[in-house]
């Protein structure tokens, strides 16, 4: 007995995945820019805030919420409007990617890693995200160190 009927879209997705990933691989196999043998410290540190900064900016941040909300179902009351995730098919398979840090990081990553070693041009793009990915780290942290020092001076 199966629990869902999303299983379906779920292993289509996953298979679209990997065929990605496969086309990916043959496409970097002779065209790749830069290959994996010559990545060195510095590009795997790049490429993980970029890919952690991707993943905030779909899954968390307001400017992408445009993005995400097309596959969720708007119920409109007189006063509000109330977003849920569809009951089955490909959209809801989305809205959980969307809403998924795990399962867009591995997208979002693919796609990074991708872009990195087919041309020299994904490096700015890539090094834009690393870079706001340290500064919104730094911006957490400055505010949870805040949120320390004013819980301290209330008691």
């Amino acid at each position: 007995m199966r629990i869902t009927d999303q299983y379906f879209w779920n292993i289509v997705f996953s298979l679209f995945f990997v065929f990605l990933v496969a086309m990916g691989t043959l496409i970097l196999d002779s065209a790749a820019y830069k290959t994996y043998a010559e990545l060195a410290l510095g590009d795997f540190v790049l490429m993980t805030l970029a890919s952690w900064r991707l993943v905030r900016l779909f899954v968390y941040d307001k400017i992408m919420a445009c993005v995400r909300e097309q596959f969720w179902d708007a119920k409109v009351t007189k006063t509000s409007v109330t977003l849920t995730k569809p009951q089955g098919g490909p959209r809801r398979t989305i809205a959980d990617l969307f809403s998924c840090p795990w399962c867009f990081g591995v997208w979002g990553t693919a796609c990074v890693v991708f872009f990195y070693l087919l041309t020299p041009y994904a490096f700015f793009p890539v090094l834009i995200l690393a870079l706001s990915a340290v500064a919104t780290f730094l911006q957490i942290l400055t505010n949870m160190i805040e949120k320390m020092g004013s819980a301290t001076i209330s008691k």
